[in-house]
């Protein structure tokens, strides 16, 4: 792109020194901003790589200062990128009084003084002409990413572009570029007023700073490619395969919609198996529990038991011991009834023809 010089007096921010410069003027430098009010924007200054070493500024036309790379402010931050040949100047917090030129500044070093600079215009309105959904976009490499830029209706017929800083290559609305291994397609939606830049087949040198353009009004994009995923690249690997083989296998389902059928049924079988150990557990303890009664019963029947009776046909008295489970009970006397054949001194029952029938021996037995 073609430059120019002109000659102009321009002041140091430090003492009162007057210089008598020359300024080199990129064809590129004037560019036009606008911005939401209360919003901010980063812009990069680009330089060549033999200045990296140079003092680069922001000045401002609006109060006549320069705020050298390096500095953070409230509402602005001026950083250097050496290792990328740029420097960028965030502005935050953007108001009316903001309003006005600026330039980004990269002193020479050489005699005369010589600086070059960008120039940028910036406007803050309510509705900008030109913007975008999100200013910084990053993808893999090999995948691809889309930026949406939007354009006020005045710039409905004005020329639209997606242009790189670095080396000022432009794109256009309907054009694709396919000489490289990345390609950049660019669709308009007229109704919408926007365009939608998508760039694929992405390399890790398609890093760095962009532009949407409508006519001379732009907004600036950062674009970060990373590395690619070692997943992803093991499914293009088993995609490729399959696709090779598709006359003998036949690939078929969508990853997609099987993953979302997997989120949910997972939760659903989970609380399902739950539910049946529930279940299983309740009828378990359900016919247990007659069981334990039925054995608290034997247990319980089983501590009332009677010793067993040792007696003697000589002996005149028959002793027993029984054994009650609740033997503080007054109330509840025992009474047994005992049929013997024969006691000597019990009462004898007869027959009508004298024969002794059974003998009877009634029996109190209390607790003890």
């Amino acid at each position: 792109m073609a430059a120019y010089t002109k000659i102009k007096i321009f002041y140091i921010s430090i003492g009162f020194w007057l210089i008598l410069g020359v300024e080199c003027y990129d064809a590129w430098s004037n560019h036009v901003l606008t911005i939401y009010p209360g919003g901010s924007v980063t812009i990069p200054c680009h330089y060549d790589k033999k200045y990296s070493q140079q003092k680069k500024s922001w000045f401002s036309e609006i109060d006549k200062t320069y705020t050298y790379t390096n500095t953070t402010q409230q509402n602005l931050s001026v950083i250097d990128h050496p290792d990328q040949s740029l420097f960028t100047v965030t502005m935050r917090n953007l108001q009316n009084k903001h309003n006005g030129r600026y330039y980004c500044v990269v002193e020479t070093g050489e005699q005369p003084p010589k600086n070059i600079t960008y120039e940028y215009q910036l406007f803050i309105q309510a509705a900008p002409d030109v913007s975008v959904v999100s200013s910084s976009v990053s993808g893999h490499e090999g995948g691809d990413i889309s930026v949406q830029c939007l354009y006020s209706s005045g710039y409905q017929n004005k020329v639209k572009q997606w242009c790189r800083y670095k080396d000022q290559r432009c794109y256009t609305v309907g054009r694709t570029d396919t000489s490289q291994n990345s390609s950049v397609q660019i669709s308009e939606d007229d109704e919408r007023r926007s365009f939608t830049v998508l760039m694929t087949g992405l390399r890790r040198t398609d890093s760095g700073w962009y532009f949407c353009s409508a006519g001379e009004t732009l907004y600036p994009v950062h674009i970060t490619v990373t590395e690619a995923e070692p997943d992803k690249e093991k499914n293009t690997s088993e995609s490729g395969h399959h696709k090779n083989n598709y006359n003998t296998t036949k690939v078929s389902g969508n990853p997609q919609k099987d993953n979302k059928l997997l989120t949910v049924w997972l939760p659903v079988s989970a609380a399902l198996l739950l539910l049946l150990i529930l279940i299983s557990v309740f009828i378990w303890i359900w016919r247990r529990r007659p069981k334990q009664d039925e054995q608290q019963i034997r247990e319980r029947n089983g501590s009332r038991n009677i010793d067993t009776i040792y007696s003697k046909p000589e002996d005149p008295v028959i002793y027993s011991t029984i054994n009650d489970e609740n033997p503080n009970d007054p109330i509840n006397d025992i009474i047994y009834y005992s049929t013997i054949d024969h006691v000597p001194g019990s009462e004898v029952m007869k027959s009508p023809s004298g024969e002794a029938i059974y003998s009877i021996i009634y029996s109190t037995v209390a607790p003890h």
